[in-house]
């Protein structure tokens, strides 16, 4: 991916973002609070999940000022800026997960969650893929729907697993004995609620979407993809 004139607009995300903004220019590189070409997030995976939720599809650095940060890399951020005006970044792309609720999207880069909405009463839900038979219905706390990007995540803490390829379905505390399992990418997963209330998140964002007895959530991969640089 060239850099050239076509990635110099940075937007700089994290707690102490002022402090970098002087290397950014130094670089000759415009630090910008909107359109960018390149999001800069100086933090951890959190503030990279939320970066791809504001500005989806737009290239993403993500540089490490947490202890809890996977995805976010080690680098200091002169070295990083100094990768990038080198065009020696590369360009990971990574697909995401979508869920439509009563006229709804969520997307999330890292997952899809059904959970219930009240602690002391589970979610009993019904599901099908690819329309075969929706089968028993199933009592829990509810379920998660993982990319691969995401399978480090939300999906690892339930099973103690990850994966590479396609999508993950975890199920949450589940009552019934249901083994969690690993669907081709093209798979399409409705998920009927048969006793609520639960809500619907993608990855950390705080506008959860509320479900109840009778709705139905259709989950797939969703068409856009993230782009993460990286050494």
């Amino acid at each position: 991916m060239a850099v050239g004139s076509l990635m110099r607009r940075v937007l700089v995300l994290g707690e102490n973002a002022e402090s970098i903004l002087p290397l950014v220019r130094e670089r000759g590189l415009e630090p910008v609070r909107e359109d960018p070409d390149v999001v800069l997030t100086w933090g951890g995976d959190g503030l990279l999940l939320r970066s791809e939720a504001a500005w989806p599809g737009v290239p993403k650095l993500p540089l490490r000022n947490s202890r809890h940060g996977i995805k976010c890399q080690p680098h200091q951020v002169p070295e990083a800026l100094d990768l990038l005006m080198a065009n020696r970044l590369v360009a990971a792309r990574h697909f995401k997960v979508r869920a439509e609720i009563n006229g709804r999207v969520k997307i999330g880069l890292n997952e899809i969650t059904i959970h219930n909405a009240k602690p002391t009463s589970a979610v009993r839900f019904r599901i099908s893929v690819n329309d075969e038979d929706p089968g028993k219905e199933l009592v829990g706390d509810g379920l998660v729907v993982a990319t691969p990007f995401g399978s480090t995540a939300y999906y690892r803490t339930i099973t103690r697993g990850s994966f590479r390829e396609g999508l993950g379905l975890a199920f949450n505390n589940s009552i019934e004995p249901v083994d969690h399992t690993v669907l081709p990418e093209s798979a399409v997963i409705r998920v009927a609620i048969t006793r609520g209330p639960a809500l619907v998140t993608a990855d950390n964002q705080p506008d959860d979407v509320p479900v109840d007895d009778g709705d139905e959530i259709l989950i797939r991969r969703d068409a856009g993809e993230a782009v993460i640089l990286g050494p």
